[in-house]
């Protein structure tokens, strides 16, 4: 293996103050020549200031949430209130503490809950607090399970073993697919 031997000249003055085992940031900046130290920590603060604006007008002219918290649904009659009273669409997303991919797919379904907040409703029921007379009745056999319900109906489902980008754009397409049929 062969050792650099072409230094940039921009660089020269860095190479004979630094090893790979005791190189640090500060002592970088320490070797530079001709580093204003003041200059740098000025531009520095004005660009902190100027992303703060803009993060402040982006959050100020829209209004969505981010991540929306999936409602939990914790007895029968919690789900059959949800269910039976939509007369728009409701997701329930049926997961396991257990579960893994219901773990890490639960942040991307709450940030897809943002998308459609609040035309539509998501709702989670943890398979292992509610009856399994409901587990049968809403015909839940893996985790995580995404469906779709209206007026007291399931309407569709997605059945989320594989990766958790493709279970959120068929979630999507599944809601696309259905609000147009109305």
């Amino acid at each position: 293996m062969s050792s650099v031997t072409n230094i940039s000249q921009s660089i020269k003055p860095l190479h004979r103050f630094s090893s790979p085992i005791n190189f640090t940031q500060n002592q970088l900046l320490l070797k530079i020549p001709n580093l204003n130290l003041e200059k740098l920590g000025l531009i520095k603060r004005r660009a902190v200031a100027r992303f703060s604006e803009e993060a402040a007008s982006v959050s100020q002219s829209d209004n969505s949430p981010f991540s929306i918290q999936l409602h939990p649904i914790s007895t029968e009659d919690q789900f059959n209130r949800v269910v039976n009273q939509a007369h728009q669409y409701v997701v329930i997303v049926w997961v396991a503490q257990w579960c893994r991919k219901c773990i890490y797919l639960k942040p991307k379904l709450e940030k897809l809950a943002a998308d459609y907040h609040p035309s539509i409703w998501f709702y989670s029921v943890d398979v292992n607090n509610v009856s399994h007379k409901l587990v049968a009745r809403a015909e839940v056999t893996k985790m995580p399970t995404i469906q779709l319900w209206s007026d007291g109906k399931k309407q569709n489902e997605v059945i989320g073993g594989h990766k958790a980008y493709l279970v959120v754009n068929e979630v999507r397409e599944m809601i696309e697919n259905e609000s147009s049929s109305l």
